[in-house]
């Protein structure tokens, strides 16, 4: 898989905006945009990876320069991935 820059950028930025969701969904404000991006990442890797588990279609792609990013999926694992995190610290989500 090869991206030009333009690609890598908007993927970037597709990213951070499931992951913003997500954080948003569970109540988690900490973080800046490069939190939301990562999350919005290790989300889609979660969310791709429940979804090929539960034999889930795919719904709601973005497609950048023929590779699809799953938004849908990215969302619901930045939800399962904040909601795990603010779990396990002392503090919470809030």
């Amino acid at each position: 898989m090869t991206l030009s820059l333009v690609g890598l950028l908007f993927l970037i930025v597709i990213a951070a905006i499931a992951g913003w969701i997500g954080q948003r969904l569970v109540g988690y404000t900490r973080g800046g945009i490069a939190l939301a991006a990562a999350v919005g990442f290790i989300g889609a890797l979660i969310g791709m990876w429940l979804s090929s588990a539960l034999a889930l279609p795919n719904v709601l792609t973005v497609q950048i320069e023929g590779q699809a990013f799953p938004f849908a999926w990215a969302v619901v694992g930045a939800v399962l991935l904040v909601a795990a995190v603010g779990f396990a610290t002392r503090r919470g989500l809030f």
